[in-house]
């Protein structure tokens, strides 16, 4: 919840403290409009803007002094003695950005820190400290560590002691990082070094010496030696969502607000004692979790919201009593909340409801906090970058119960002004009379004065409205006369009885600066062209006189004076040109004022609104100001006000209550909506109590009226009912749905309506646990349980009392975390033939699993609760397998690469019985003794490495298979193609020259599955491969008559070919080949010779040349020429 626009600090150095602890970007030293942050200066450049059109001030000094707005004939300025001293902080041309600090209270130091911000890398690379002791007629320059470069990138000033400093540096290479301290407005420091790097340093609102530091990663640390030791409180903490206590409203002044993130990556509102701030010290101040950046801790109230769904909620606690939701009406349905000011016991917010987009709402709430009516619509809002935004409100300040505000209705945006915090609002009453005092034609109710409600971004520059505690009733602001604002007008309009009659002062937008309680108003024209004259006035700005602050013009980057602009001292803060040094101008108005004031010396003025109502907010009020023909001092001891006199209450001291509108059509009356029930008892209405219906109206907070109209009064007293329990629900703390077994878990009854005093609460946790609770949803007992076994378990709350009964729900599903998950997959698949996946899950308990499988490029998963997928390949090629499995309180995943080809050989494998005592079962076991038979396989065949894949299978007794893959070679046209690569693994497999060496020097050898299968001739081959290494019918004699029988018949046919191949038509080509049917497949195991490995190496796996070579090995031996067929080649 941002605050939207503040009142810019512009004079006050105990202001501008707190806007350079809570910088949050910077300026960049570029051409164009001048943009800033809260905390530093930036140069302004040359070339900003076009020229301003128009202005009296425009040009020479004589020119302005042409005006009949600006005077020099008259007693006073014959006496106005303005003195002028100009410094230039040498060697700073290159540095784009300064920040500048006024101790005050009687102290004529001033602090300026210059420095070099880099946007590229967002750091800064150079910085220089300057010190002046005389009002700034001179400057230091501060070497901190004589002989070493120290980068002081910001520095923050204590609120309640503003002699202590303490500024945050380091090494030129970042590599030391260091605070110095100073107590005595930094004449002296003291170096601290630390092991982090504050972004953010927060002083204690009232104990000087306690501090906190916020770092970029979400660390959080505190000291309590003004910075000389450190104590880490949390890590993850949210940035600008630290809260010190609020004096008055915290019993303990160390108590620390924060925002943090929990190890599930939820966020928290916390709180804990500097002391000891471990997470067993947190203490969670909210029952579950909170929207990220939602924390708002502001004088009596702290704010958080939560979201759920598309719906969110949003929370108050007053006085640090517990949450109750904020109640606006019933069919706002907020978009987005944003405090405009929590003072006075009430709180003042926009609400962006449902149907808008570019404006909100206002509403004001009970002295709680809770219950919101709306006191004016469609408010024009902004959005700024990092989704900011900022609201055209204004409270002004010096007179409680006064705001601005601007409102738009179809595109057209008007300024309206109340005096009674909302419950009237009317438009600004044009001026009679333009800057040279000719009437004006802007005639009520069709013309009024419109004022930009813009807040600046640049903390030593007024905004466009400018208002100060220190001078009640005193406005300037940039605005037109018209039916509507225009954007890009800025006449400057001032009044001085807080906006009853205006006066128009210049016709181009100033920065104003109040001295003196407002008794001297100095104003300098807001453009991008250089300056070298302000214009001042001592009569409320009704003549102005100028005042040559610098010989050669300069650009104005901003303005300073003294703390609470009680001095006659300021500062103007520019340069030359873009490449040129700091300039700094003092402007000393004391000696032109030759005495203090007196009483004989002031007049008084009584507040009204624009009809003349004199009781505002239940009294009238009567403040004093100097008499124009004064000319003398206010001084630091000036109060303006002066009397208070409480009034009777009419109707304009009530607002609507919750529920109820105004209408405007119905002689003006509060009237009830139709969601609202005023006869319906309040939530907290208990048997035997008694309980007010509203009459529609209330009491503005903070009005003060006696006796008189009380709206209130005709309210009617009812008993309160028992009512059956209803809306009735049961959650845990956390709001986490999953736990892990023995994790203490809290549950949290609430029930939206209903009687609970006497009602019984059945609690059924569903794993044997039943209690009976009396009251639970009053006394807030907590109802605490932890779950020793996973496993699904049903909780069940039934709330009871005589007038009925409610019922409420949960399961709750309690398991480990999951751990890992292992992919299961056969890296080489067939094209459209099922392929098993499995996930392996750790830990294997692990209940309620949901499983993600993502195949190759598709962006949508499959979901199952088996751990295991059935599904096919449709295309060859390289496919990525990804599983996901979730469990609700985590989540793992594996990725693997399967291969997809159209045909390919398995050869099953075993491993002598040794291998099975050191197979731990799991994966990366697997995978290694896969990777070392590939290997020896290849080496010893002499085959590719990359067209063998070995397999070892999950269990007992180890088994693995070899994947014989394609081969990428063509074969020529003519040719028949041989694949000689399984006789030459089968081979090297039987002749046991594949082993390894396991733990204690054992030798694992490498066998086919089944060596005691038979031989497989011609077209049985296929059948094989689907069967598995099966011995064939028949003895050995049988094979041995089939085997020569074979191989005359493959002589004579190599024969005949070889005659008749010229004469044969259209000659096709052969080739010899394996096809499989299946996924995997089996070749019947032969013997080799030893010399096989010799012969087949690379090309030689295909017989291009049927002249050349029969159809079989000529080293191979004919049994296994027997697994060879000739068959034309077919493509799947």
């Amino acid at each position: 919840m941002a605050p939207p626009r503040p009142e810019p600090a512009v004079s006050a150095a105990a202001n501008l403290c707190i806007f350079l602890l809570t910088a949050s970007a910077v300026w960049t030293a570029l051409p164009g409009a001048v943009r800033g942050d809260s905390g530093s200066l930036s140069r302004r450049g040359g070339e900003d803007r076009a020229l301003d059109a128009g202005g009296g001030e425009r040009g020479s000094t004589a020119d302005a002094g042409s005006s009949p707005r600006f005077r020099r004939a008259t007693s006073w300025d014959k006496q106005m003695s303005l003195l002028s001293s100009s410094f230039v902080l040498k060697g700073d041309a290159t540095h784009n950005q300064a920040m500048v600090h006024w101790t005050g209270e009687n102290s004529s130091v001033i602090l300026i820190l210059t420095k070099y911000y880099h946007a590229d890398s967002t750091k800064v690379l150079e910085s220089s400290l300057w010190r002046s002791t005389d009002y700034g007629t001179t400057y230091t320059k501060l070497n901190l560590i004589p002989g070493t470069t120290i980068v002081v990138t910001s520095f923050y000033i204590c609120p309640t002691n503003k002699k202590k400093v303490v500024m945050v540096g380091s090494s030129i290479n970042e590599r030391d990082q260091m605070l110095f301290i100073s107590t005595d407005e930094g004449s002296s420091f003291q170096r601290q070094t630390v092991a982090f790097t504050p972004e953010t340093i927060v002083f204690h609102p009232k104990q000087e010496d306690k501090l906190l530091a916020y770092c970029k990663d979400g660390r959080l640390f505190a000291s309590t030696d003004l910075g000389h030791k450190w104590t880490l409180l949390q890590e993850r903490v949210t940035k600008d969502k630290i809260f010190w206590s609020v004096s008055g409203v915290d019993l303990d002044p160390d108590l620390v607000h924060m925002e943090m993130q929990d190890s599930s990556g939820g966020y928290l509102y916390v709180t804990c004692l500097i002391q000891n701030c471990s997470d067993k010290m947190v203490t969670a101040q909210f029952l579950g979790k909170i929207d990220h950046n939602s924390l708002l801790v502001q004088d009596d109230y702290i704010f958080v919201k939560v979201t759920t769904g598309n719906r969110t909620k949003h929370y108050v606690s007053y006085r640090r009593n517990e949450f109750i939701q904020m109640r606006f009406p019933k069919y706002a349905l907020p978009k987005d909340v944003q405090i405009v000011s929590t003072d006075e016991s009430q709180v003042f917010l926009a609400l962006q409801e449902w149907y808008q987009s570019d404006t909100y709402n206002l509403y004001q709430s009970d002295s709680e906090g809770v219950y919101y009516s709306m006191i004016l619509e469609n408010v024009r809002s902004t959005r700024q970058p990092e989704e900011n935004v900022l609201i055209d409100i204004l409270e002004v300040r010096g007179v409680k119960g006064v705001f601005l505000a601007n409102q738009k209705i179809d595109g057209k945006v008007t300024t309206l002004i109340t005096y009674n915090k909302g419950r009237t609002w009317e438009p600004l009453a044009p001026p009679t009379t333009d800057m040279n005092g000719k009437p004006v034609s802007c005639k009520v109710p069709d013309c009024h004065l419109h004022l930009h409600l813009r807040w600046a971004d640049n903390p030593y520059v007024s905004g466009t409205v400018h208002t100060k505690d220190s001078a009640p009733g005193l406005i300037m602001g940039a605005g037109n006369l018209g039916s509507k604002l225009v954007e890009y007008k800025e006449e400057m309009y001032i009044t001085s009885d807080c906006g009853k009659t205006w006066r128009q002062v210049f016709e181009e937008e100033h920065h104003i600066l109040y001295l003196d309680h407002g008794g001297v108003i100095v104003a300098i024209k807001d453009t991008s062209i250089p300056l070298k004259i302000l214009k001042f006035s001592i009569d409320e700005g009704r003549t102005w006189n100028i005042h040559n602050f610098t010989s050669t013009s300069v650009f104005v980057d901003g303005l300073l004076s003294e703390p609470g602009d009680e001095t006659l001292v300021m500062t103007v803060f520019g340069h030359i040109s873009y490449r040129s040094d700091w300039e700094l101008v003092k402007v000393d108005f004391r000696q032109s004022f030759p005495r203090q004031c007196t009483e004989l010396d002031y007049e008084s003025w009584q507040l009204t609104d624009l009809q003349g109502e004199k009781c505002i907010m239940g009294q009238e009020r009567t403040f004093r100001k100097r008499k124009e023909s004064a000319f003398c001092i206010k001084g630091k001891s000036y109060t303006s006000a002066l009397t208070t006199k409480p009034c009777q209450c009419t109707d304009k001291d009530f607002i609507c209550d919750y529920g109820f509108e105004w209408s405007y059509m119905e002689g003006d009356r509060c009237f009830p909506d139709f969601w609202y029930d005023p006869e319906s008892p309040p939530e907290n209405c208990h048997l035997g109590q008694n309980y007010e219906s509203s009459t529609g109206y209330r009491k503005v907070i903070s009005n003060t009226c006696e006796g008189g109209l009380n709206k209130q009064q005709s309210a009617k007293q009812h008993s309160c009912p028992l009512l059956p329990p209803k809306g009735l629900k049961v959650g845990i703390k956390g709001q986490m749905l999953a736990v892990a077994p023995g994790d203490d878990i809290t549950f949290i009854v609430h029930q939206e309506q209903g009687d609970t005093s006497s009602t019984k609460y059945q609690v059924d946790l569903g794993d044997g646990v039943r209690t009976i609770y009396q009251n639970l949803t009053v006394t807030d007992e907590p109802i605490q349980h932890r779950y020793e076994k996973p496993g699904m378990y049903k909780v069940t709350v039934k709330a009871e009392n005589i007038a009925g009964h409610d019922e409420a729900t949960m399961y709750i599903q309690v398991t480990d975390p999951l751990q890992e998950v292992h992919l299961e997959a056969v890296p080489i698949a067939r094209r459209n033939h099922e392929v098993n996946l499995t996930a392996i899950v750790l830990p294997t308990k692990a209940n309620l699993t949901v499983f993600y499988w993502w195949l190759g490029d598709s962006l949508k998963p499959k979901l199952t609760l088996q751990n295991s997928l059935l599904t096919r390949f449709p295309d060859s090629g390289e496919v990525s397998v990804t599983v996901q499995a979730s469990n609700s309180r985590s989540m793992v995943q594996d990725t693997k690469i399967v291969r997809v080809y159209d045909n390919f050989q398995v050869i099953p494998l075993s491993f002598s019985r040794n291998l099975d005592r050191f197979n731990p079962n799991i994966p990366e076991w697997r995978d290694d003794i896969g990777l070392v038979v590939t290997k020896l396989l290849a080496k010893t065949t002499g085959v590719p490495q990359d067209s063998l894949v070995t397999v070892v299978n999950p269990g007992l007794p180890t088994t693995a298979d070899l994947y014989v893959l394609p081969l990428d070679t063509k074969p020529a046209k003519g040719s028949i193609f041989v694949d000689k690569r399984i006789p030459a693994v089968v081979q090297a497999v039987n002749d046991k020259n594949i082993s390894f060496m396991v733990r204690g020097g054992l030798r694992v050898l490498v066998m086919l599955a089944d060596p005691n299968a038979g031989l497989i001739a011609n077209d049985s081959v296929a059948a094989a491969a689907e069967n598995g290494y099966h011995g064939a019918a028949g003895g050995p004699g049988v094979w041995a008559l089939a085997v020569i029988f074979l191989i005359s018949i493959i002589g004579t046919g190599s024969f005949i070919l070889y005659k008749f191949k010229r004469k044969l038509p259209g000659n096709r080509n052969i080739y010899a080949q394996m096809h499989n049917e299946k996924e995997q497949e089996m070749t019947s195991p032969v013997n080799h010779s030893e010399d096989t490995q010799h012969i087949i190496q690379g090309e030689e796996f295909i017989d291009d040349d049927l002249d050349s070579q029969t159809l079989g090995n000529a080293g191979g031996s004919p049994a296994f020429r027997s697994l060879i067929r000739t068959t034309t080649n077919h493509c799947y």
